[in-house]
Order: structure tokens, then C-alpha cells, then sequence
């Protein structure tokens, strides 16, 4: 047998098992496997030689080849028979190899091979096994026909049963292991060349690698372990490398679910078995790999590995980094990927390595590797996938968990971050915010100062160590010059004892018998002795100095450290305070996950007092009319709605209690807080704070506590600030939208109160004082269609309304009174049963005092009218007219009071305001008493209706469409003729007023009155069509002459108003309020360009070639003025072939004519409006080629030709329009920029024909173009040449004359003058 089995020879014939020949081959599909496998399993029981036995090899061999024949039961068993030898016959070949005999360990070589072999063929076919057993289908037939007798009709669901048993999953761990304690021979001594080693390995290793190969297998934990320790033990210690490497590089390449095993198997290798080389092998290999952006299969799989294997083993990934880091530009975005989260890795295990923790100033080795990878991984923030750059920001948050605090590279990653909050991609602006918010969660600075960002604080921390360093080092130079003096000095003295002693030695040398002048120079010696004995204490001191000296020294250096910790936490504040512009904008984005993580970033900066967080957090407030729909994230995670996430961040910030605190000052610091929100706060803002309030109000999240302490604010009798007491009535106003019952409980504290001497004291109190009186009528939204009316009205005879009466009647000169007296005829109207009643004595009682002629005149103003009656010169600044006329900026001036005066100016102003503010709520009134007229009669025909059956339906129906004809009709004639023109109206006086008051300006010249008389003839206007018609031209002529921009601004929504009454009146005259696109006040172009959006999408006006001065807009140098503009053109491409039919006129508008915009900005202007332009683009390709022919003008043919670049040119037939037109622009291709964009349209042609059409006609085309060109650059050259001819001929007639005429004038000899002219004409 050992001459006729080759293992290398049979497992290359094992390849093909369908041709594998055996010679004493037994088929299981007709004879009984049962005997068969007794035999043999019997015979190697026995003894495990006998495998070599070719009868019992072959039964082995047979069953293994025919195995899909073979019951679950019978593979088991010859599974644990084949183990169990193979066991034996490893241990006796151990026991064996320990002889020096060489012979007795080659013996074990057969059996050896054999049981591998077959061990390895058995693993192959047991999958088969197993997968037979999984289908219950394909086994009945295959299983009945084994064996003989009735076992032929064993029943499909036996079969199953059988199929069942086998578990080839149970027996892996098992197998593997046996082929574990195989690979522990010392095969050197066994087989002794090194291919008949490297084959037995091969065949011990193939079954894990076949192993591997399951993705369902390499789940378990256990047999997972046991195909590493197989590799990783022929690797070590049998020379596997090279196969190993091959293997798993194949493996990376096929089978996707093997990158993370195969890593970990490389890094057990490395960390266990301690054999890196394989390790390096592979990174080698990958590194010198290509992969192109097509192939998504590949890059996929080996980047897997890569982050894996730099997760289990960074130190092995760190030395092949530097061949790696080449696929930094590969084509395929998931290695580059990869590569980044590789690096992620390295820089982990350099910051948390030993080496890191004594490092100084980035001196060390790995300092410097770390700042290298560092500056890689930033400049991939640039890279142009943005899954790369998302992926870069995902690995730099992982960094800054790391206890390293690495403080300049965080204040690199702010700069990146905040850098690409501007980026195309939504997903890199969110992993950008996610990491802004990580790095204020980690900064490194509140371990001295407790954590806040304050940039105050930090300048004012950062100024008191600088102040206290450059006072210690002044004060160390001025010791240390000090110091030098004393030594000095010292050394000095020192130097003059040295020399006297010498001088006295000598004197007592020479001078022995004088012993009196000896003894008489002793006194200066002793001196000298005395300074000696000071040398010692002066030692002393300067060591004492020194070491002081070196204490300040520590101290300075301590100082320096915490000024450079400052100026580090100073630029990290002001980098992210310079990223909130962009920030807040984000709030405004389409992409949900990209606003919830802006709106973290904000709660979080709030809670760490960053300066501008505040400006955030207002402008979340908007997010609450946000209608919230489940999403998810790009990772699967369920998204939270925008809306919930708002309300849960204003809660954590403003109304959660703090731990700690007690009850009390936890419903003072809530209420606080609530009332804070209202300071400074835009009407935009109110308006969302108010829908918040009431959101969460209903869902019962503002306690009954804090509500009563908002009330003893507002009716606390000792002076608050005003502020305050404001805030609380605006919070409780916004509350009681949700819940009448908070004010209609405390309706006296209200006019006690706001319309009591503290809202007289302040009108702004008293305003939002009425402001809540008006959730007295319930707050029940108006059902479109629906008739009922669930408002409560009161009796006029309510002291309500005598107080609102008063509070409008009090004498007052603040501007702050129109807005109130808005708000109070507003709650009349809201609250009152019969609202004309109490307005008509009002307006009595205001006309009165109006035209009451002044006994005395007038002194200096007091204080107040200081405060308010501004003189006519000074405008204020101007703030949103969407707010008139509460907010409108009437100022007043005390004017000149002459005799002709019948009245104060002031309180004429406040009767025209009050006269149109009551013009027109009498409107809506009337409105409100239509709808009750026609409910209470449908009502009526209803029980009528019921009463006398269904028989009379039909003529029921009839009568109540007439009854309501007729009293629509009621109602409108009411309004068209009696409000303004009849006998018993009160208004009809004060129209004619106005109307003289609005067309004088040169006799009323006070700005106050103007205002309010503007504002009240707008008002009148919407009123009645016959007022309206006759008088509104007026209005427009305010509009166009007055230089007050908050009339201009207020007469721009008043027309928007008029145009929804009577849109005839202005649709006619709607040039006139587009020129407010042009007016130099931004309120007015701002507020023009929201009202001409209104009318125009609603369709009040029609659009007639004015839509390119709104599309001038698109370029306008403030922001809020091109994004409105925007917003206008995006809503208007949902109207069908809005932009389409008016593209010729937008074109026309900005190219030629007086309103013609710069070519860049007409380039910029027509991009965006072509980017709704998807239909019809044949057509537009025609419309633009005729224009070519009526244009004379290069700067026109250049437009043109612009825009038909921007046209797409996916169809055949555009591309065929455009060649049809080449009669219209053949002779404008000399042009240069127009013959550039023709090109372009051609490339664009090619680009999106289809592959299998040929080119012949755009190339022909193309040809006829150039030729076209060239034509046309030669015509444009003759002309050139005739035209310099012309004009030096002129020149030269020119001069002819000039000297026809000299010669006139001074006479010369006859003889001379042909030789004058022959000179002439030589010169010329």
C-alpha cells in the first residue's frame, strides 16, 4: 500500500471526486453501508495500522465518496472511529518520535497520511451530510433506497428523523481539536522532505480553512477558536506561512464574513504564538494592492480586516503604516475609509502607550508619531468622498475619550470641525456638530475653574495670570540687579580685608621691636576681623537668595503654565463662537438628524455658558411649528421629531428642577426663567414661545406653583422691574391659550393692575395686559367652512370695557400708546357683545379733545415728551413692519404752535389711528355677525326641516340659498355703502380727513400724525371699493414720495391687504409696489418682497413681466432678502409652468434695458432659476435661438448662449431644435464667449447620447460651427480694416480742410503751393 498511496497525488485527484477511482470501490446505494463500516471500524479498532490495510481503506474511502448515500448515524460512527484511531495512532508516533531510531518514527508516516486524508475528504463530506438533512424534501428518496428489504420503503418522515441525528455542527470543535494535537508532531522526523511535510500540513489545515468558509460556523465562539489554533499552530511550527498567507488572502477576496476572524486570527498569532511575520506578510500585500472605484466587493472586505487587525494589534499595523498609508489616494473610498479608522487606532495605542506618559513638548518619538498622524487624519477632512470625511470626524470623537488630553490637537479638530460646518454634504456638517459637542463635553479647562466656557471669565482669568507675571518678573530683575550690587560690594570689601592683612603681616615682619605702633594699628585689623567674620553670614545670605530666586523661578514657570492654559482655553472658546453663525443656520436645515444634532450642540454650549449659545436657543424656538414624522438614521436608529426634541431641551434648560434645592426657590427659579424668555424677544420669537407655552401647558408640564408665583409677579405692589412684570403677564397670557381659566380667575388683578395705575405707568404692560383679557373668549381655532362660533362674549356694561375705555381716554405722549390702544379695541371687539356702541363714544370723546382749541399755550415739554415727540429730522431705526401698527415707529414732535392750530397734534394722531383701527375690526365684526346670521337660520331650517319631513327638502334647500344670497348680500352693502357713505355712519366724517390729512404733507408736517393718517387710509381703503377706488392712487403716491421708511414699510402690507379686498384695484397698479424691490431701506424691500410672494402664489395678481425684479432678488447683497427670494421661486415651480412661461421675460429684465444686472450676477441669477426648469426644454431651446435674432448686442448674444448651456440636452430632439436654429446665431459665433458655451452644449450632447448611436451628427454640427466661427472672425476683421480705412480717410479730409482754409486766410506765392500739397499728401 505505501507504494500505491501518494497523499499530494490524492489530494489532487480528490478535486474531482466524480473521477476519483478506488480500487475495491463499494457502492452504499445497493449494498448495505451497515456491514461495511463494522468491518472497518472493527479492524482499525483494533488496532490503528490497519488503516493501511487497502480493503479497509477503500470501505473508508467508499462510504466517504458515496456519502450522500449514507444515514446521519453511520457518518457519526465512522467519524468516532476515524477520530479515535487517528488519536492512537498520533499518540503512538509521539511516544515513538522520542526513539532515536529513525526507521520506527518513518513508520507512523502511512497511517498518518491516511487518516489525514481521510479526515480532511470527511469534512468535505459531511457538509453534504448535513446539508441533505437540513431539506427535508431531497432525503426520502436518497435514504429509502439504502440497504435491502422493507428498509426500501422507510418513510420520508424516518428519513428525516435519521437526517436529523447527524450534527456535524456538535463534532467540529472535536475534529479540529484531534488536528490540533496532530499538528503538535515533530513532523521533521516523520517526513523528511519538505514537500511531503508541507503536503500532510496542507491536508491537516484544509478542513479549517473548509471551515472557515461557513459564515453560519464561524458564529460560534468555539469553533471560531479551534480554526485560529489550527493555522496558528501550522504557522508556528510546521512553515505554514506562505500557504497561510495564500489562504487567507484568498479568503479576504471570497468571502466577506472572514475579515474580522481572519484579523483576529493574525493578531492571536502575533499576541499567543508570538509569529508576527505573518502579520507583516499580509499588510505588505494589501498595501501593494490596487483598487480601482468600480470595485465595491474587494476594497470592502480587506478595509474590514485592516480596522479589525489595527484594533487587536496596532503595533503590528504601526510598522507597515508607512506602506499603507498609499491607499490614502486610492481610488476606492472604503480603503481610504479604512485607512482613517486604521489611523484612529494607531493614535489610540501611541496616547495610551507608557511612552506617552513622560512625554514633553512632543520631544519624544512618539510625541512626533503622534502629531504625524494627527495632521494625516485632519487633512482627510478635505477628502472628496464624504463618507471619508464623515468617517474622519466619527474616529477623531473616539479620540477625545482618550485620557491623553492632547490640548493642541483638540483645538486642531475645533478649527476642522468649524471649518466644515459649511460643508456640501449633510452628513459631514452632522459628524462635525456631533464632534463640536463631544469636544465641549471633554474640553480639558474645568479642572480649575469648574467647566464653564464663559469668554468673559476667561479673559478676565487670562488678564489677572498675565498682570500677576509681569509683576514677578519685574519684581525678580529688580532683586536679581540688586543682588549684583550687594556681591559687588561684598566681593569689594573682601578683596580690601585680603590685602590690609597682607600689609599688617608684613608691618609686624618688619616692625618686631615697634611694638607701640603695632598695638597702635590693632584697632583697624580688629575691624578688619570683625568684616571677616561677616563673610560667612553673607554666604548664607546669597545661598538664601538663590534659593529664593529658584522658588520665584517655580512660581513663574507655574504662572507661565497657567497663562498658556488660559490662551489654549481662550482659542478654543473663540473657535466655537466662531462657528455659531453657521451653526444657527443649520437649525434651519431639510435634514432631521443634521437639525437634532445642531439643536445638542446648543443645549449643550447653553449649559457650559458659551456666549452666543443664547442666540441659538432663541432661534430653536421656531423649530416648535415643525411637523414631526418618524424617521431613522443612517445607522437604523429611530429619530427622535424635531419638535419633541425641542420641548425636551427647553425643559432640561429652563424648567427641570436642580438637585438640591428646595421646593420654594425651585418654582422662583423656574418662573424666573420663564419670564427671562421674553426679554429682548421679537414678536417671531413671542409668537413661538407662545405655541411652546401652550403645547406644553397642555401637556401639563408647567406646575400649578409656578403659575402662581408668575401672578404674584405681575401683582407684586412694590416696584419691579418693568421687564419683569411684563415677561409674567406675557407667560400667562401664553398659558391661558391652553387654559382660559388662569386669567379669567384673575380678571381684577388684570384691571387692577395693567389697566390700573402700573399699566397707565407703562402702556407696554398695559398692552399685553389686554393681550390676555382676549383669551377670555376661549381660544378655539375657526374650522374652515364651519359656522359654529365657540367664543364667549360679555355685556358691555362689564367693567372691562370701562376700563379699556379709560386706559385708551388717559391722557398720554408715549409712542408706547398706539400699540396699546391696538390691543384694546382689539378686546373690545373680541370680548364685546356690541363693540360699535362703546368705539362710538370713544371716537366722540377722542374727536373732542382732538379739537378742543388750547386755552394756553404750551409750555417746554415735560420729561415724557422729551422722551417721545422727536423731532421731524431724526428717524429711528427701523424695526419689522410686520408688527403695525402696534409696533410701527410713530414718533412725535412738538410742533410749532401758531394760531392757526385748533388742536394738540399729538391727540389728533390718536384719533385718526383709533378711527382706522375701529374701520377696520368693524369689518371683521361684520363678518362674525354673517356667520351667526347664517348659523342661527340653519339652525332654524333645520328643526323647519325636521318638522315637516323630507317631502319639502328640495324647496327648503331652495329658500335657505336665496336667504343666504340675500343676506351676503346685506352684509356687503353694509360694508360697500354705509360704513364709509351713509347718513348715520361716524366714519364717514373722518375719510375725507384723512384723505386731506395723507394729500397735505407740506401743511402736516408732523411725523407722527403722517404716520398714524397713512396708516388709518390704508385701512379705510380695505373697507370699501368705491373709497378704494377712488382714493388709492394717493396711497401709491405716499409710497413713492415719502421719506419715512415705516410709512413706506407700513403702506406695503396695507396694500397686501387691499389687494386680498379688492385685488382688481391692484393688480392694475401692481408696477408701482414692485419698485419697493428697489428701495434703499431694507424693512421696505424685505417686507414688498413677502407681500408680492403672497399675492403672486396665491394668485391675487398676476405675474406680468415683472417677475425679473424678484429675481433680482436671488443675488441681493443681505442674506434675508435672497433667501426669501428663494423660498419664492422654489413654491412658485410647483405652479405648473410658472417659471417656464415667464422665462423669456426674466431674461429680457436682467440683460437689457436700465435694469440690466451685471453679467455675473445674471449668470448666478439664471443657474438657480434654470434649476426648475425639467419640462419643455425643447421648446425654451427654440424661444432662446429666435432671440438671437433680434438682438444686436454682444452682451445679449453671451446671455443667450449662457443659458442654453444650462438647458440639459438629455433628447435627441433638443439637440435637433438647437442645429434647426443655426440660421438665428451663425454669425454671432465669432463672439468668443458665445462660440465657449456652444462647445459646452455639444460636450453636454455627447455625454448624454446613447452609447450605441454614432456621432456623425454632432460632429458635422460641430464642424458647421467652427466653420461658422471662422467665418465670422474674418467678417469681423474686414470690418475692422474698412472701418480704420473710413476713418483715416476722414482724418485725412480733415486736414485738407483744415489747410484749404489757412491758405484762404494768409495768401502764399502761386509757385509754392504744389510743392506744399505734393508734401501733403507724402505725409499722408
Amino acid at each position: 500500500m505505501s507504494a500505491s498511496f501518494e497523499l499530494q497525488d490524492e489530494l489532487q485527484a480528490l478535486q474531482d471526486i466524480a473521477n476519483y477511482e478506488i480500487p475495491n470501490e463499494q457502492d452504499p446505494n445497493s449494498n448495505d453501508p451497515g456491514p461495511l463500516l463494522q468491518q472497518a471500524v472493527g479492524a482499525i479498532a483494533h488496532s490503528s495500522e490497519e488503516i493501511t490495510d487497502p480493503e479497509i481503506f477503500d470501505i473508508f474511502r467508499s462510504l466517504l465518496k458515496h456519502s450522500d448515500a449514507v444515514a446521519g448515524p453511520y457518518m457519526s460512527k465512522m467519524l468516532d472511529a476515524l477520530l479515535s484511531a487517528f488519536g492512537a495512532q498520533i499518540d503512538a508516533a509521539i511516544r515513538d518520535s522520542k526513539e532515536e531510531d529513525q526507521q520506527i518514527v518513518m513508520a507512523h508516516k502511512l497511517p498518518l497520511e491516511m487518516y489525514a486524508f481521510l479526515v480532511n475528504w470527511f469534512v468535505s463530506a459531511a457538509e453534504k451530510v448535513k446539508a441533505t438533512g437540513e431539506e427535508d424534501a431531497p432525503p426520502a428518496p436518497v435514504k429509502a433506497r439504502r440497504g435491502r428489504g422493507g428498509k426500501a420503503g422507510t418513510s420520508r418522515a424516518a428519513a428525516a428523523k435519521k437526517a436529523e441525528q447527524w450534527t456535524w455542527i456538535d463534532q467540529i470543535p472535536g475534529t479540529l481539536e484531534l488536528i490540533c494535537k496532530a499538528l503538535k508532531l515533530k513532523t521533521h522526523r516523520i517526513w523528511v522532505t519538505s514537500p511531503e511535510r508541507d503536503a500532510f500540513i496542507t491536508c491537516l489545515t484544509r478542513p479549517a480553512y473548509h471551515v472557515a468558509e461557513s459564515e453560519q460556523y464561524m458564529k460560534i465562539q468555539n469553533v471560531r477558536m479551534h480554526v485560529y489554533k489550527v493555522i496558528c499552530l501550522a504557522v508556528k511550527h510546521h512553515g505554514h506561512t506562505l500557504a497561510a498567507q495564500i489562504n487567507i488572502m484568498q479568503s479576504l477576496q471570497y468571502y466577506e464574513h472572514l475579515s474580522e476572524p481572519m484579523a483576529e486570527c493574525l493578531s492571536i498569532l502575533a499576541k499567543e504564538f508570538d509569529h508576527a511575520q505573518l502579520g507583516d506578510e499580509i499588510l505588505r500585500e494589501i498595501a501593494g494592492k490596487s483598487f480601482s472605484a468600480q470595485d465595491t466587493k474587494g476594497p470592502r472586505a480587506f478595509s474590514r480586516f485592516l480596522v479589525k487587525f489595527s484594533e487587536e494589534s496596532p503595533r503590528s499595523v504601526l510598522k507597515q503604516i508607512s506602506l499603507l498609508i498609499d491607499h490614502l489616494d486610492s481610488e476606492s473610498y472604503p480603503m481610504r475609509m479604512a485607512i482613517v479608522e486604521v489611523i484612529g487606532s494607531l493614535i489610540r495605542e501611541l496616547a495610551t502607550s507608557e511612552d506617552m506618559t513622560n512625554r514633553t513638548n512632543g520631544s519624544n518619538q512618539a510625541g512626533k508619531e503622534l502629531d504625524n498622524l494627527f495632521e494625516l487624519l485632519l487633512s482627510r477632512t478635505l477628502d472628496l468622498s464624504s463618507y471619508v470625511r464623515s468617517k474622519v470626524f466619527a474616529t477623531l470623537s473616539k479620540m477625545l475619550d482618550l485620557p491623553l488630553r492632547l490640548p493642541e490637537q483638540r483645538l486642531r479638530i475645533t478649527r476642522a470641525a468649524v471649518n466644515t460646518l459649511e460643508d456640501k454634504a449633510s452628513t459631514v456638517r452632522k459628524a462635525a456638530v456631533s464632534i463640536l459637542v463631544k469636544l465641549i463635553l471633554t474640553h480639558p479647562y474645568g479642572e480649575m475653574y469648574g467647566g464653564d466656557l464663559s469668554l468673559e471669565k476667561w479673559e478676565e482669568r487670562y488678564k489677572t495670570w498675565k498682570d500677576k507675571l509681569e509683576e514677578m518678573e519685574g519684581g525678580i530683575g529688580k532683586a536679581v540687579e540688586r543682588d549684583q550690587d550687594d556681591r559687588e560690594e561684598v566681593e569689594s570689601n573682601v578683596e580690601e580685608e585680603d590685602a590690609d592683612e597682607d600689609e599688617d603681616a608684613e608691618m609686624e615682619g618688619t616692625d618686631v621691636n615697634d611694638d607701640g605702633d603695632a598695638l597702635s594699628d590693632n584697632p583697624k585689623p580688629k575691624k578688619k576681623r570683625a568684616s571677616r567674620k561677616s563673610t560667612v553670614d553673607v554666604t548664607a545670605i546669597v545661598s538664601e537668595q538663590e534659593a529664593l530666586a529658584a522658588l520665584e523661578t517655580n512660581e513663574i514657570l507655574a504662572m507661565n503654565l497657567r497663562k498658556k492654559y488660559c490662551t489654549e482655553a481662550l482659542d478654543f472658546i473663540r473657535t466655537l463662537e466662531g462657528g455659531m453663525v453657521s451653526l444657527t443656520q443649520l437649525l434651519g436645515s431639510t435634514n432631521k438628524a443634521e437639525v437634532l444634532e445642531s439643536m445638542e450642540f446648543f443645549r449643550v454650549a447653553f449649559e457650559y455658558q458659551l456666549a452666543s449659545a443664547e442666540k441659538g436657543i432663541k432661534r430653536m424656538l421656531h423649530l416648535i411649528w415643525h411637523k414631526d414624522n418618524s424617521s431613522t438614521s443612517e445607522d437604523g436608529k429611530e429619530l427622535k421629531g424635531v419638535r419633541s426634541r425641542l420641548l425636551e431641551c427647553y425643559r432640561m434648560l429652563y424648567l427641570d428642577p436642580l438637585p438640591d434645592m428646595e421646593p420654594k426657590q425651585q418654582v422662583n427659579r423656574i418662573a424666573k426663567n420663564m419670564i427671562e424668555l421674553t426679554y429682548d424677544a421679537t414678536l417671531a420669537e413671542l409668537t413661538s414661545l407662545e405655541e411652546m407655552m401652550r403645547i406644553m401647558m397642555e401637556d401639563g408640564q408647567i406646575h400649578h406653583d409656578v403659575i402662581n408665583k408668575l401672578w404674584q409677579v405681575y401683582s407684586a405692589p412694590q416696584a419691579l422691574p418693568r421687564s419683569q412684570r411684563r415677561g409674567a403677564i406675557i407667560i400667562l397670557g401664553m398659558l391661558a391659550l391652553s387654559k382660559r381659566t388662569i386669567v379669567s380667575e384673575k380678571v381684577d388683578t388684570l384691571l387692577k393692575i395693567g389697566l390700573g395705575p402700573f399699566g397707565k405707568a407703562d402702556l407696554t404692560l398695559a398692552r399685553y395686559t389686554c393681550l390676555a383679557l382676549q383669551r377670555l373668549n376661549g381660544s378655539a381655532k375657526k374650522v374652515k367652512g364651519s359656522l359654529l362660533d365657540k367664543s364667549l362674549r360679555m355685556e358691555m356694561e362689564n367693567p372691562i370695557f370701562r376700563k379699556l375705555q379709560n386706559t385708551i381716554e388717559h391722557p398720554c405722549r408715549s409712542k408706547d400708546w398706539f400699540g396699546m390702544a391696538e390691543q384694546a379695541i382689539n378686546t373690545i371687539y373680541a370680548l364685546g357683545e356690541h363693540p360699535d356702541e362703546l368705539c362710538n363714544n370713544l371716537v366722540k370723546n377722542l374727536t373732542r379733545r382732538a379739537f378742543t382749541k388750547q386755552q394756553t399755550p404750551e409750555g417746554p415739554p415735560t420729561e415724557p415728551d422729551t422722551e417721545t415727540m422727536e423731532v421731524d429730522q431724526e428717524i429711528e431705526p427701523p424695526e419689522p413692519a410686520s408688527i403695525a401698527p402696534s409696533s410701527t415707529h410713530i414718533s412725535t414732535q412738538q410742533s410749532s404752535t401758531s394760531e392757526k392750530d385748533l388742536g394738540d397734534v399729538f391727540h389728533l394722531s390718536q384719533l385718526l389711528f383709533v378711527v382706522g383701527h375701529v374701520a377696520i375690526k368693524h369689518i371683521v365684526f361684520l363678518e362674525l355677525v354673517e356667520r351667526e346670521w347664517k348659523r342661527q337660520k340653519d339652525e332654524k331650517q333645520l328643526v323647519e326641516k325636521l318638522a315637516a319631513g323630507g317631502s319639502r327638502l328640495k324647496s327648503l334647500t331652495k329658500l335657505l340659498a336665496m336667504q343666504r344670497t340675500r343676506l351676503v348680500n346685506g352684509i356687503a352693502a353694509v360694508r360697500e355703502t354705509e360704513l364709509l357713505y351713509g347718513e348715520q355712519s361716524l366714519l364717514k366724517l373722518y375719510g375725507p380727513l384723512l384723505v386731506h390729512v395723507c394729500g397735505s404733507p407740506h401743511k402736516f408736517k408732523n411725523r407722527t400724525l403722517r404716520a398714524a393718517a397713512t396708516l388709518s387710509f390704508s385701512k379705510f381703503l380695505c373697507v370699501s371699493s368705491q373709497f378704494c377706488d377712488q382714493h388709492h392712487h394717493l396711497l401709491f403716491k405716499i409710497l413713492e414720495t415719502s421719506r419715512d421708511p415705516n410709512i413706506r414699510s407700513n403702506i406695503v402690507i396695507a396694500l397686501g391687504d387691499v389687494a386680498v379686498s379688492f385685488s382688481n384695484i391692484i393688480d392694475e397698479n401692481s408696477n408701482e409696489l414692485y419698485k419697493g424691490l428697489s428701495d434703499e431701506d431694507l424693512v421696505v424691500k424685505k417686507n414688498t418682497l413677502m407681500v408680492l410672494t403672497h399675492l403672486i402664489l396665491n394668485g391675487m395678481i398676476k405675474v406680468k413681466g415683472q417677475l425679473g425684479e424678484m429675481a433680482k432678488c436671488l443675488e441681493d447683497e443681505e442674506l434675508r432678502i435672497s433667501d426669501l427670494a428663494k423660498l419664492f421661486f422654489t413654491e412658485l415651480s410647483t405652479k405648473d409652468n410658472a417659471i417656464y412661461n415667464n422665462l423669456p421675460d426674466v431674461i429680457s429684465h436682467l440683460s437689457t434695458g436700465d435694469h440690466a444686472v451685471e453679467e455675473e450676477t445674471f449668470k448666478s441669477t439664471m443657474r438657480y432659476i434654470f434649476s426648475f426648469i425639467e419640462k419643455a426644454a425643447e421648446n425654451i431651446v427654440e424661444k432662446l435661438c429666435q432671440r438671437f435674432r433680434l438682438s444686436e448686442d454682444p452682451r445679449q448674444w453671451r446671455d443667450i448662449a449662457f443659458c442654453l448651456s444650462l438647458l440639459p440636452f438629455k433628447s435627441e430632439r433638443s439637440v435637433k431644435k438647437l442645429i434647426e436654429g443655426l440660421q438665428f446665431y451663425r454669425d454671432k459665433l465669432h463672439e468668443e464667449g458665445v462660440f465657449d458655451k456652444f462647445s459646452d452644449i455639444l460636450t453636454k450632447a455627447r455625454s448624454n447620447k446613447s452609447a450605441n448611436k454614432p456621432d456623425t451628427e454632432l460632429n458635422e454640427f460641430e464642424s458647421i460651427l467652427n466653420e461658422h466661427r471662422r467665418q465670422g472672425e474674418e467678417d469681423q476683421a474686414f470690418e475692422k480694416r474698412v472701418e480704420g480705412k473710413k476713418a483715416a480717410a476722414k482724418r485725412k479730409a480733415t486736414r485738407r480742410s483744415v489747410r484749404k482754409k489757412a491758405v484762404e486766410a494768409e495768401p502764399e506765392p502761386a509757385s509754392q503751393a504744389p510743392a506744399t500739397r505734393d508734401d501733403d499728401d507724402m505725409y499722408v
